[in-house]
């Protein structure tokens, strides 16, 4: 089984470095991984796109994502069609937002016979656990919630070595505090 998924986020929100958390959470398990970001204008706050492949056999290709199975969406703010973009029919869709999975598919026109959809409110976790709007660890958190591809100790485990020390025990916090909000604040439509 391979799983590609893309992220979807703003400078400074930590999208490039979810996508290596998973991807080091996936090698832990034995499977085979990559994780690489894209960039436009290297600044805080503009668009940035990241990838993340996930598979039981080799990766043989470098390329973009363009037919994800999985959009990550770091911040409700960007428009859907950046992010709907290929999304495959049947794709699953999380995203960042203090709206239920019905408010945001009925405020954004997300067709939900299409995709499934998936909410939380990673920048209340992350601002209460963090003390930063900083969603990246709190949105793999929920990733793995609704698309269970790495176990949730794994994630902890690299997490732990990207983030050393106290950050990293905070930032293990705000993932298994995402992990159980998005099950409890989603609707999954079909």
């Amino acid at each position: 089984m391979r799983f590609e998924i893309r992220w979807h986020g703003r400078g400074g929100q930590g999208a490039v470095t979810a996508a290596m958390i998973l991807a080091e959470a996936a090698i832990f398990e034995g499977k085979y991984a990559q994780a690489f970001p894209e960039f436009g204008a290297e600044r805080r706050g503009a668009p940035v796109r990241a990838y993340t492949r996930v598979s039981d056999k080799p990766i043989l290709t470098r390329a973009p994502i363009t037919r994800p199975d999985v959009v990550v969406v770091l911040d409700s703010s960007l428009p859907k069609e950046l992010y709907l973009a290929g999304l495959k029919e049947g794709g699953l869709i999380l995203v960042n937002t203090k709206k239920t999975a019905g408010e945001f598919a009925e405020s954004t026109g997300i067709d939900t016979s299409k995709y499934r959809l998936y909410t939380v409110d990673a920048t209340r976790i992350a601002l209460e656990i963090l003390g930063v709007p900083i969603v990246n660890t709190a949105m793999v958190g929920a990733l793995v919630k609704v698309l269970p591809i790495v176990s949730l100790e794994n994630v902890e485990k690299a997490i732990m070595e990207t983030f050393p020390g106290r950050l990293g025990e905070k930032n293990v916090k705000a993932v298994r505090a995402a992990y159980e909000a998005v099950a409890a604040e989603s609707v999954v439509a079909r």
